[in-house]
């Protein structure tokens, strides 16, 4: 249940690297110990891996922007 939780938070509050993470965890833990809740679980580990995975991607580009702008920052 809380991996579900931190993976529709992490949607709603923007890309962070940290509540992802934790939800991914939590999600893959939720799995072993309570069959019950399974499918909140799948969700949750879903929610988290895609926001970790847009998060990873949004800073790749931003420090390839940064690079890229780097020469420019010398001018004037």
């Amino acid at each position: 249940m809380s991996s579900l939780v931190l993976g529709l938070v992490s949607i709603v509050a923007s890309y962070t690297f940290v509540v992802p993470a934790i939800g991914l965890v939590l999600g893959i833990l939720a799995l072993k110990r309570e069959p019950a809740s399974r499918t909140m679980a799948i969700w949750g580990i879903v929610l988290n891996a895609v926001m970790l995975g847009g998060a990873v991607l949004v800073g790749l580009a931003a420090a390839a922007f940064g690079l890229a702008m780097l020469p420019f920052a010398f001018i004037g």
